[in-house]
């Protein structure tokens, strides 16, 4: 442990000089927050300083722009050398401390470096967003529930391109770089693909200079921490902010209200004014976002939630009715505790809508402050789609829609039309998924109780889009009419408008003859008098009354999504069959309706994060190849590594940078789970969010199945057959969701058992690794040869992971699902080991299971039989294995298909092995992966996000 002197007397000289530059730019002094710090040299304080951090709010006052586009007013202009850095991490242990001043261990020295770190990147985001005030540009607004950021300290001095200069001062105080970096905890923002792509992309947006901030929620729980016990997975409240979080600035002064429950008033006038109820307040955080090699640094905007000091119950206290007395405290703060609390319960549900309706509300106020400040007086609101582009990251910021026009009504005092115009040229919704369970409902009974204003919004929202409907098919058709009412209105299970029931045909009844038999309409049958006479005038039939009316039977509901493509001007998937999937069959009546609405943007992620700072031997090999680095910025130029796929000396190299990372692997699980694998064997990973659909089911049936036929064989025959594998998982199952967490209990089983057969040895481990986040998937990634990506045909929507794999040069077994087929085009159908059934094939194997008509392969029913046998333990398997019989019912009839795609997904495993023999096709394919992922990189995307959706430039500081 390093121990450090920190009186005034030891600051040296540079630290003095470095400090005087540092906090010297103009677009430093003006500013509400600031405190002194010394500048003397060794011995005596000759003056002081401000260090001045400035505020970037969104307050109604309106500044006069400031000419701050200069190299004075970024860091550009002096970076820092070793010594300086030194000196201010010196600086922020005895000035800023969170830990005692006695030693200056790891743990202090991580907060001491990210605080110096932070001090340099306000510099640029200061100036970068001076800049924009100046310009008045239009900036797009990304609102997500989920940010999963990963570790900063690496990444935030990669960008700076300071790691080189990082590691020296760390060193002339006693500490390894890495080792302080590992310090850090992982940010506990997010869960899955949907907060990795939003940290992707806002990484991009800084890096390609596009004025944008991204606006989430800061949660302090986070989702949960993953423990793995005998019982299986285990779930903890995350403890990321519990030494405070160094890279976040408390905005007290930007607070917004939000409120909940209560009542609407109509005034005389016809105003509405929505009063009482729960009244909580947001409180942003802002969090700097560098982007690379460039001076542009935005803003992830979060927000945390309290009530005024004066809703304590002071009496109620005082009378030992403590509970009562921080009530409406405890109310508020939970909004931010847990992401993605369980909704089983009627409280889950209102706290989930709640977030939701909190970061909409937060978020949406600061951008009209935002808005009217830059505009000045009088505000021209027809110009707020020309300033701001607001998108939503799948549906939980859906309520974004009906709050602003809630604020430009019943605040800004626009007319509904003039509303629900500028709402309709401001949002735009990103589809992420086709699983019913995800295309978000909400009771509307619910949503009446806690936001009733929205409601009354909401119903007149659906009778603008059901008008729309009419006007497009007309009354004619009755039945075509009540299909497509049906299947498009955002309000199901509801009575019809008033007006829309007006412009509907009334029940008409003609005379007729007086022998006419009675009419059965319901077959359209033509009936004849008894005179048999069947000529035309003799009869009309009575016309169906259309009613439209909901079944009592059914709850009333929102659905999130059709508000969204009704109240947004642009729809986007997020890979090309999944976009053709949105159109095609999930909001086909949708896309008749408004086809200029929908795109596609398939998704992509950071090479700087996922190759460049990750797997720093890769990127030094590629480097050294291509002959620059500019590819970390533009990924085209990895098709060069296509000419040196079959070079014998570049495949040496190529395979010893993947050695090297596999032993950082090798130690890393012998860290995490005690389980000792050799890193000669094949790495084989799947480590996503465990559910259903992306059957790590599957996964561990074929290595059961693996493991038992290498029981049936001597040991000579096992190793002939068989290259030896580390089978790798890792992946939270949400804390409600019983299956998945059946599934982990699974794999661990299996593990205990594999790992320690000594007959079977190296030959086959299994190692499932807890707490999956962004940091253990920086160690897993690099060293991994093979990726399993084997969702069922249709269900996955994009993945990223199989992308950051593919960027680290592993092959990848799967299904044509998600970015699946992108990749598979790029990197070559040689190079990537395909199976199962196709997306078109999915609906009609559903039906031929529900007829009996599937017949299960031998090998699958002797899995099952295996593990049913107990030789993984005392553990009742009887309801994951029963989920994959039978032919209907919930829990039952293999809905995601494992049965059906195991024998070619073991018959897959067995050309990946004897691949894998041949070390020199396997290093050329490896190579083809990294060449093919030019084309997913989050830079490219956004880029399409940014020309075709929001339509901002880049604006690049001078």
């Amino acid at each position: 442990m390093a121990t450090i002197p920190f009186s005034a007397t030891s600051k040296s000289a540079t630290h003095s000089k470095f400090i005087s530059t540092f906090i010297g730019s103009n677009h430093l002094r003006r500013n509400s927050r600031s405190f002194f710090i010394s500048t003397s040299g060794s011995g005596s304080y000759r003056g002081r300083r401000k260090l001045c951090v400035k505020n970037v709010t969104a307050t109604n006052q309106k500044q006069e722009p400031k000419d701050v586009a200069s190299q004075e007013g970024t860091l550009g202009a002096f970076p820092p050398d070793s010594e300086s850095i030194a000196s201010i991490i010196k600086y922020h242990a005895e000035f800023t401390p969170c830990f005692s001043m006695e030693s200056f261990g790891l743990p202090k020295a991580f907060y001491a470096t990210a605080e110096s770190v932070r001090d340099m990147l306000i510099i640029n985001w200061n100036a970068t967003y001076e800049y924009y005030e100046k310009l008045n540009v239009k900036q797009a607004y990304y609102l997500s529930m989920e940010y999963l950021q990963g570790r900063a300290l690496l990444n935030a001095i990669g960008n700076l391109e300071l790691s080189g200069r990082y590691a020296e001062a760390l060193e002339e105080l006693g500490h390894n770089l890495e080792d302080v970096a590992r310090q850090e905890p992982d940010t506990a923002l997010g869960n899955g693909g949907l907060g990795r792509l939003a940290s992707c992309f806002l990484d991009s947006l800084a890096t390609q200079n596009y004025p944008a901030w991204g606006y989430g929620l800061r949660y302090k729980y986070g989702l949960f921490k993953q423990h793995i016990t005998k019982d299986g997975q285990e779930e903890v409240a995350e403890n990321w902010l519990e030494m405070g979080n160094p890279w976040e600035i408390p905005r007290n002064d930007v607070t917004y209200p939000v409120k909940f429950y209560g009542e609407v008033i109509s005034g005389p006038d016809g105003t509405k004014q929505w009063v009482g109820g729960e009244n909580v307040t947001a409180v942003a955080y802002d969090v700097p976002i560098p982007g690379y090699k460039t001076k542009t640094t935005i803003n992830l905007r979060l927000w945390s939630t309290k009530v005024a000091p004066q809703e304590f119950d002071l009496r109620a206290f005082n009378t030992g009715d403590h509970a009562k007395a921080n009530a409406a405290m405890k109310n508020a703060e939970k909004i931010c505790y847990i992401l993605y609390p369980g909704d089983e319960s009627m409280e889950g549900k209102s706290l989930r809508l709640k977030q939701q309706y909190t970061l909409c509300s937060a978020s949406l106020q600061d951008i009209i402050a935002r808005f009217e400040r830059r505009s000045g007086d009088p505000v021209n609101w027809e110009k707020f789609p020309e300033k701001v582009a607001v998108q939503m990251n799948d549906t939980h910021p859906t309520l974004c829609i009906p709050e602003l026009i809630r604020i430009l009504v019943d605040v800004k005092r626009l007319s509904w039309k003039e509303a629900w115009d500028i709402t309709r040229r401001t949002v735009a919704y990103t589809n992420h998924t086709v699983l019913p369970e995800a295309l978000e409902k909400w009771s509307l009974k619910l949503i009446q109780e806690l936001l009733p204003r929205h409601v009354e919004i909401i119903k007149m929202i659906d009778e603008e889009l059901i008008h729309t409907i009419i006007a497009e098919y007309g009354t004619e058709d009755t039945d075509l009419l009540l299909q497509k009412v049906k299947e498009m209105r955002i309000l199901d299970n509801i009575e019809l408008p008033t007006s829309v029931l007006e412009m509907l045909p009334k029940s008409e009844e003609s005379s007729v003859v007086d022998h006419i038999e009675s009419v059965d309409i319901s077959d359209k049958k033509t009936k004849t008098t008894d005179k048999g006479d069947q000529s035309q005038g003799l009869y009309t039939e009575k016309k169906k009354e259309v009613t439209f009316e909901p079944d009592p039977k059914l709850p009333k509901m929102v659905r999130m999504a059709n508000l969204c493509i009704a109240g947004g001007y642009a729809v986007n998937g997020v890979a090309e069959i999944h976009s053709e999937i949105v159109k095609n069959e999930v909001f086909n009546d949708f896309y008749k309706l408004w086809p200029e609405k929908f795109q596609n943007k398939t998704n992509g992620v950071t090479p700087r994060r996922w190759i460049r700072f990750c797997n720093p031997d890769l990127s030094r090999l590629i480097t050294k190849c291509i002959g620059t680095e500019d590819w970390v910025k533009n990924t085209d130029m990895l098709v060069t590594l296509q000419k040196f796929a079959d070079n014998e000396d570049f495949q040496s190299e190529w395979r010893d940078v993947k050695r090297r990372n596999k032993i950082k692997v090798a130690s890393f699980l012998k860290e995490k789970t005690g389980y000792l694998v050799n890193p000669d064997a094949m790495f084989d990973v799947q480590v996503k969010r465990i559910h259903e659909y992306k059957r790590q089911l599957m996964n561990i049936m074929g290595i059961v199945y693996r493991y038992k036929k290498m029981k049936e064989m001597s040991p000579e025959e096992r190793k002939a057959r068989f290259v030896p594998r580390v089978c790798i998982f890792g992946g939270k199952a949400f804390a409600t969701y019983v299956q998945a967490k059946r599934i982990v209990k699974f794999i661990t089983d299996v593990g205990a058992i594999v790992n320690r057969d000594q007959d079977i040895g190296d030959l086959l481990k299994v190692v499932f690794v807890p707490d999956y986040n962004v940091s253990v998937a920086e160690v897993l990634i690099p060293g991994s040869e093979l990726s399993q990506h084997i969702s069922t045909a249709g269900m996955e929507a994009s993945g990223t992971s199989n992308m950051k794999f593919a960027m680290n040069g592993c092959i990848q077994i799967g299904t044509l699902d998600g970015a699946n087929v992108e990749i598979r085009e790029e990197v070559g159908e040689d190079n990537f080991f395909l199976f199962g059934a196709r997306a078109e094939e999915i609906s009609g194997l559903r039906k031929q299971r529900s007829e009996g008509k599937f017949v299960a392969d031998p090998r699958f029913e002797e899995v099952k039989a295996y593990v049913r046998s107990g030789v993984f333990g005392p553990y009742n398997y009887e309801e994951l294995m029963g989920s994959l019989e039978g032919n209907e019912g919930y829990g039952r009839a293999d809905y995601f298909l494992v049965g059906y795609d195991f024998p070619s997904y073991i018959e897959c495993q067995d050309k990946v092995d004897e691949a894998y023999r041949n070390q020199k096709r396997w290093t050329r394919m490896s190579i083809l992966n990294t060449a093919g992922s030019y084309k997913f990189s989050s830079d490219r995307t956004i880029h399409e996000y940014a020309r075709d959706i929001w339509r901002i430039e880049p604006i690049v500081l001078p």
